[in-house]
């Protein structure tokens, strides 16, 4: 079958803004896109029809470590795969789990096979080899898949970033060969999107993107940013990398960020994001919101009527009060965690659609500094 098609549509004249159309088999993507993170086939106290609704999400992540083990190959593939199980039948992405290994350091062991590693759950062992994954991947159903890789700590010494870059390198190897030989499943393509890495050290990036972009993939993934580094950083190396990568094919930046953090990798050329930020931090009283951001469990909101944030287009941000949401935080409702989780996603997904507006009318980057500004404030 064909690989997904992406159509460049607009770039921005002050910045590397794009605007484009990744077209999958289970339905069209419109970027720049934030893509909310539902680890095990579900984010977190979100249901698939506010997905589509009130959040207007347009494809989701799934994590390969973790429905491989819950709830299991077998169960998935009995299902006919992730989008028949969960019931969101539109675009899905399956990280590859090797950022759910790297955050494991006490219980794997990396070899130039694979990781071994013991279960989170139970402790079992297991061994993931990139054909593994790729056989793992092939059953979830992901319309995109992941390189398996080594996501490097931060700071890594040069020689040890050196060498798990080229242990990366040779797994992809082995991942196309994996893919190459194997049907797609459930009777879609599948697209593999390779990862590049090499920590903090320009040499070494420029190296991996040049490797990852020679291999002609569907898409192309940055990873191994956000994990420590100054917010500098990450844009220079976001930067170096979109650089040399592709622009027939879309950026994927993996596990970033704040909304501000967006904007910018948006300017720098990126086309994807997806980051736990929005939920996680939705759950512990942070709002991100289209005037700056709020902690909702201050007193001050206690008696402020007004809706959560009437700047953006959802039904729960523009109906509930603060102050009823900072009731229902105090009182520990569960109630609180959904509007929060809901909120925020509907906020990081009008912004991205928000900014891709912005690029197709040539007043991106203008635009995005004043928006900078009115994100960071506290309100």
């Amino acid at each position: 079958m064909p690989q997904l098609h992406f159509q460049l549509e607009a770039t921005d004249a002050n910045s590397k803004a794009r605007a484009g159309k990744i077209k999958t088999d289970h339905g069209e993507i419109l970027t720049p896109i934030f893509m909310p993170v539902g680890t095990v086939g579900s984010v977190k106290a979100v249901t698939q029809q506010q997905l589509e609704q009130d959040i207007q999400a347009q494809i989701i992540l799934g994590n390969t470590y973790h429905l491989y083990l819950r709830p299991g190959l077998e169960v998935l593939e009995a299902a006919g795969g992730l989008h028949q199980f969960n019931g969101w039948y539109h675009p899905v992405l399956t990280d590859s789990g090797g950022y759910q290994v790297f955050s494991l350091a006490a219980n794997r062991k990396i070899k130039e096979d694979g990781v071994m590693f013991q279960s989170h759950i139970d402790g079992s062992k297991h061994l993931f080899t990139p054909e593994r994954v790729m056989d793992i991947q092939r059953v979830i159903g992901a319309d995109i898949i992941m390189a398996f890789d080594e996501c490097p700590p931060y700071p890594s010494d040069y020689t040890y970033a050196k060498k798990s870059m080229e242990l990366t390198h040779r797994w992809l190897d082995r991942c196309v060969n994996r893919l190459n030989e194997t049907p797609d499943k459930y009777g879609y393509t599948q697209n593999l999107f390779p990862i590049i890495q090499g920590s903090t050290y320009k040499d070494l990036r420029t190296e991996s993107a040049s490797f990852i972009a020679s291999k002609n993939a569907a898409g192309n993934a940055i990873g191994g940013l956000s994990v420590g580094e100054s917010e500098a950083m990450m844009y220079e190396f976001t930067e170096l990398c979109c650089d040399i990568l592709p622009s027939d094919k879309p950026r994927y930046l993996m596990g970033v960020g704040t909304p501000w953090n967006i904007l910018e990798g948006i300017a720098l050329g990126v086309d994807m994001f997806d980051c736990v930020m929005p939920t996680r931090n939705g759950r512990n009283g942070m709002l991100f919101t289209s005037k700056g951001v709020i902690n909702i469990r201050n007193k001050k909101w206690s008696t402020d009527f007004s809706v959560i944030d009437d700047g953006i287009p959802c039904s729960i941000s523009n109906y509930y009060s603060k102050a009823y949401l900072r009731h229902l935080f105090v009182a520990q409702e569960i109630l609180a965690l959904q509007i929060a989780s809901i909120h925020n996603l509907a906020f990081y997904l009008w912004l991205v659609g928000e900014a891709r507006q912005q690029i197709l009318a040539h007043t991106f980057n203008s635009w995005k500094l004043s928006m900078i500004e009115i994100l960071k404030q506290r309100l």
